[in-house]
């Protein structure tokens, strides 16, 4: 049998498993909540700590908590900074407006830990209380706000690294294709020849300029509303308060953080949270651009382009012997569908503010960070293995550059559009190619159709001889 204490909060009575850290609140919220099964994300639990370590060392500082309750408080909130004790954050992820479960969650696990720093039976709360200590000056709604902020902040510095990777592999690629003719192609028709190395260079630059949009609108995400208290007017805080407590939390996270220009504008808009958003959706729309075309570019072996390998990461089909699927750049497209979706829910959810402040933050925080994690993990798998290790199939390749009809496009400032396009139907009619049709029919010298239509000069700007 589960041993049990009993706490009391304002609505009564509760019970709570005798060595959980978490106390009455959270324990009402797991009941109230049963929805998903998911909890907090490891970046919003820190981003808590932070918060509470900061704001401890702020009152202690102004004299409004003692030394030994701030001592207490702070080593307890860098521990969960240092990943203990987050197995006690058990809120759903769906839960009460404005995420006050998750704060008083974060408010009694660090009072609990920091009373038995100072020797206190759990749920005792004596020295150190969530409310009175832990949350001293503070409220949800500046403090969850700010959380949001941070814990954004914290895990797309884990994106980041990744991108700039990926780019770096695909511009790697470029380099190592650049000698690799091969037919572009249009509205998936014939297009005039490109290179391989082409194709994966601006592959490079799609994700770089994802990866600067991404940091540049996470620069709204270092306006903080900390401070604000319950509306946005400072309430029960001292007046030095919101300084130091946005410095330490700027020290204690090592991100250039400010006080917001306006509190309240800190607490009722969350458009910082849509900004991030879309540019993760940005991102998402690149990466399954990019997949579809590594997926394209592969198919076959037999049947389909087969201009680049993939490496082979597991049999593709429980009943058809060796085929092997493309399975990391399905992945990719998977992901960023649900980046899609949570940036949509995300959406809507800043939308919804009303008068002082937005309670659906829980749903953006949630979104956000699902999209940030779900992106870093799977881009640095494609990365990894599969765009590192993707090899050229330098025959194919030079067969399509070879055999585009668009190869008649270099004609045109000699023969004109019109007659271009008859070589054209021609070729497609007879299966000739349009370099065998300009020598049968003697439109072109030997010496210009070696310098017309050679398809590597068809890859860059070349001025037309007089």
């Amino acid at each position: 049998m589960l041993d049990i204490r009993t706490e009391t909060d304002s609505l009564g009575p509760v019970e709570v498993p005798a060595d959980a850290l978490y106390g009455a609140q959270t324990a009402r919220a797991v009941v109230n909540f049963p929805i998903s099964g998911l909890r907090a994300s490891s970046f919003l639990i820190r981003a808590l700590a932070m918060i509470k370590l900061a704001a401890a060392e702020a009152n202690q500082s102004l004299g409004l908590i003692t030394a030994e309750q701030g001592g207490a408080i702070q080593r307890a909130a860098r521990e969960i900074v240092d990943g203990r004790h987050h197995e006690h954050f058990i809120v759903d992820v769906f839960q009460a407006g404005a995420g006050v479960s998750l704060h008083m969650n974060a408010n009694e696990v660090i009072a609990n830990r920091a009373g038995q720093i100072l020797g206190e039976p759990l749920g005792t709360y004596r020295q150190v209380h969530p409310n009175d200590h832990v949350n001293y000056g503070q409220s949800t709604n500046d403090v969850f706000p700010t959380a949001m902020r941070l814990s954004a902040l914290l895990a797309l510095r884990e994106l980041y690294p990744v991108l700039d990777d990926l780019a770096g592999s695909l511009q790697a690629k470029a380099e190592e294709f650049g000698d690799v003719l091969k037919a572009g192609r249009t509205h998936m028709q014939d297009a005039t020849p490109i290179t391989l190395g082409q194709e994966f260079a601006a592959y490079a630059v799609a994700v770089r300029k994802a990866a600067a949009n991404m940091r540049e609108q996470a620069r709204g995400l270092m306006e903080l509303g900390l401070g604000g208290s319950a509306v946005g007017t400072g309430l029960n805080t001292h007046p030095e308060y919101r300084a130091r407590a946005v410095a330490n939390l700027a020290r204690v996270s090592g991100f250039d953080l400010k006080p917001a220009e306006d509190m309240r504008w800190a607490m009722q808009s969350n458009a910082p949270m849509a900004e991030v958003s879309g540019a993760l959706r940005t991102l998402a729309l690149e990466m399954i651009r990019i997949s579809n075309d590594l997926r394209l570019l592969s198919s076959g072996p037999n049947t389909g382009f087969n201009e680049i390998h993939l490496p082979s990461l597991q049999p593709g089909s429980s009943i058809m012997p060796g085929k092997v699927n493309p399975v990391l750049a399905e992945l990719t497209a998977m992901v960023a569908f649900q980046v899609i979706g949570n940036d949509a829910a995300t959406a809507y959810a800043v939308q919804a503010g009303q008068l002082e402040l937005n309670v659906m933050m829980p749903a953006m925080a949630h979104n956000t960070l699902q999209s940030i994690t779900i992106l870093t993990n799977t881009l640095r798998e494609l990365d990894h293995r599969c765009v590192r290790g993707l090899t050229a199939n330098r025959e194919r390749c030079a067969h399509y550059a070879a055999s585009t009809i668009a190869l008649a496009t270099a004609l045109n400032p000699y023969i004109g559009y019109r007659k271009a396009a008859e070589l054209v139907k021609e070729s497609v009619g007879t299966g000739k190619s349009i370099v065998a049709l300009a020598r049968e029919k003697k439109l072109l010298t030997e010496e210009q159709i070696a310098e017309i239509l050679d398809p590597k000069n068809m890859t860059e700007p070349h001025a037309r001889k007089a």
